[in-house]
């Protein structure tokens, strides 16, 4: 049994890399959609994880490393979203509706020692999948197309070690390396009445960046423990940075026409270069902050702050600004002792947040907020100190403006996982 989930593990990791992700039209500009750090166990509970250490021995922490103090089972997580996308614009009194469906996690962590806990994880880190067309009929019939389209993922991989170095004080560090190909298409057309497919002649500019970069994590973590009350304060902290590879973005403004199938014929090419960029990924900070009673619930609120950056969008810098999220969120466990009663033994999360966004067009901030909650339903084998079982979770929220003519998008995302949680890799002792 343990064999299959391993090559399960590999089989689906190479499946992940190779599925097609939904987004909104907001992903034409940086990097796409990100997705990263954003797991049924975090997301449910507003995106808290920083001074989140889970009371229970089955479930690691990847956001901050530090936090898997308690960690003690081998687990394996697997994990699928399903996103649904309303977007609504005052231009033209535009709406659309966006699905799809996607593996968004796969994670297997373990204890090396009763202080040194290890985990491998392997996520999109974000996406673009966009196709937008504007067409305008001129007066002698002639139709002036304007057509945006994005495609590609950026996945990543990380290896992630916490090591205990007292009762109340633990320290942790990821390596994290972000890899794909993201490609983003600007094509102007002028046609007859036949549409923009039939046009003779189209005007493209193709921006392609090939991604391949590291960062690191480093993550510390504080609980305090009151042994007469079962309850516990907790304080998190995590930076990341440390950007050491390029991306290399390779632009072509060319002109060509379709044939059937949309297959480009007689492209004849106007310019092409190729430029690099380090400041892909940069400075991340997070603080948590946690209070709760021991295997009955948790609260906690989380500020995480990512430094602007500028990035190569169609052959000149487009500069996003340093932004923020507000985070607060917990879960409660009714009485995991009632066998009577299965839904006393369920582990309940919910949580919120509000995040200004880096991306501004227009003079117009891009901000996002949302709710959440979600559930664990432990399988019949769970015990306190061994829970697994299914995860279920839902977010709900709202990105966007409708001010300037820009786009709304309300978005409702079902998350559906399993934890199977094991001790492996140990020796038998007999006497």
């Amino acid at each position: 049994m343990k064999k299959i989930f391993v090559l399960s593990f590999i089989s689906v990791g190479y499946f992940l890399n190779a599925q097609s992700l939904s987004n909104s039209p907001y992903a034409t500009y940086g990097i796409g959609d990100v997705k990263y750090d954003n797991t049924i166990e975090t997301a449910s509970m507003g995106g808290i994880s920083t001074a989140y250490i889970s009371d229970f021995t089955s479930s690691f922490n990847f956001a901050n490393p530090a936090n898997n103090a308690n960690f003690e089972l081998t687990s394996i997580r697997l994990e699928a979203t399903n996103e649904n996308n309303y977007f609504k614009t005052d231009y033209n009194n535009t709406k659309s509706t966006k699905h799809s469906t996607y593996l968004s996690n796969i994670s297997l962590a373990f204890p090396l020692s009763p202080k040194v806990k290890m985990g491998l994880s392997y996520q999109p880190y974000s996406s673009k999948s966009y196709d937008i067309l504007n067409t305008e009929t001129m007066a002698d019939g002639t139709v002036i197309g304007n057509r945006f389209r994005g495609t590609g993922t950026l996945n990543t991989a990380q290896i992630a070690l916490s090591y205990k170095v007292a009762d109340q004080f633990s320290v942790g560090a990821r390596a994290n390396y972000y890899f794909g190909n993201l490609y983003d298409t600007n094509e102007l057309a002028y046609s007859n009445s036949q549409g923009y497919h039939n046009a003779e002649l189209i005007n493209g500019y193709e921006t392609k960046n090939n991604i391949k970069n590291f960062n690191f994590t480093l993550g510390a973590s504080y609980q305090k423990l009151n042994s007469r009350s079962d309850r516990k304060l907790t304080i998190g902290a995590t930076t990341t940075f440390g950007n050491t590879s390029n991306m290399m973005t390779d632009y072509k403004n060319s002109t060509y026409y379709y044939t059937a199938g949309e297959v480009k014929a007689g492209e004849s090419i106007i310019d092409q270069k190729s430029t690099s960029s380090k400041n892909l990924l940069p400075l991340q900070a997070s603080l948590g902050v946690g209070y709760g009673e021991e295997n009955k619930w948790f609260l906690s609120g989380q500020l995480d702050y990512k430094k602007g950056e500028s990035i190569s969008y169609f052959g000149s810098s487009l500069d996003l600004q340093d932004s923020y999220r507000i985070s607060a969120g917990g879960w409660y466990l009714p009485n995991y002792n009632n066998f009577r009663n299965y839904f006393s033994r369920v582990v309940y999360r919910y949580g919120a947040f509000y995040e200004k966004g880096s991306l501004q067009i227009a003079g117009t901030d891009i901000n996002k907020f949302g709710i959440s909650a979600g559930a664990l339903f432990p399988f019949k084998t769970s015990s306190i100190t061994r829970m697994s079982g299914l995860e279920l979770g839902l977010e709900v929220g709202k990105r966007g403006t409708l001010k300037n003519n820009l786009i709304n998008q309300n978005y409702i995302n079902l998350k559906i996982g399993f934890n199977f949680a094991d001790k492996w890799f140990r020796k038998t002792l007999y006497n």
